[in-house]
């Protein structure tokens, strides 16, 4: 198990662990797309799994096991691209990690008008307040939500920042992945 903390709900812990993972593979990765499954549930159901997970003989606590899944295309828009998911049962939430390039609030009112999607990211590319982001985002079947939010410039465990509304967009769009 990672470094996260044991008092934190288990949405918070998966989230925190897969910031974990993220931040051990660096900078520039790409999209990452995680199923989030019952840590007991897994044990019983797909024994030869959670062993291969590391998790058989783990503390019989509730808790959520994120699965990394394929790669994220890069040839389609991330939106299209969640529309196209559909979750079997066994899966209790999910997850994704996507960096990106962010502005502070008080940004917004400098932005041009009129530019379409490419040439405001190559605004926003070159704009002296622009900040890297790391952002995991996770929701559940019944709607529960959690974020990791890393900066780069502010690299390091104790400088994550979690909140269930921080990316509310992307929060919606996985939970729409779980929608009939």
């Amino acid at each position: 198990m990672s470094n996260t903390p044991m008092a934190a709900s288990p949405l918070t812990r998966a989230v925190l662990e897969i910031d974990e993972y993220a931040s051990g593979l660096g900078w520039d990765q790409p999209a990452r797309l995680f199923a989030l499954v019952d840590t007991a549930q897994l044990r019983t159901q797909e024994p030869a799994l959670a062993a291969q997970l590391g998790l058989a003989d783990g503390p019989e606590t509730t808790g959520l096991t994120p699965i990394e899944q394929d790669e994220v295309p890069t040839d389609k828009q991330l939106d299209e691209f969640l529309a196209t998911i559909a979750w079997p049962g066994a899966v209790t939430g999910c997850a994704l990690t996507i960096e990106r390039l962010m502005l502070p609030p008080s940004a917004e009112t400098q932005v041009p008008e009129d530019l379409d999607e490419a040439k405001l990211a190559q605004w926003v590319a070159q704009h002296p307040e622009r900040q890297e982001v790391r952002m995991t985002v996770a929701v559940l079947r019944d709607g529960s939500r959690e974020s990791a939010l890393r900066l780069r410039e502010k690299d390091s465990p104790t400088e994550v920042l979690t909140g269930s509304d921080l990316v509310p967009g992307l929060a919606q769009a996985l939970a729409a992945t779980f929608e009939d």
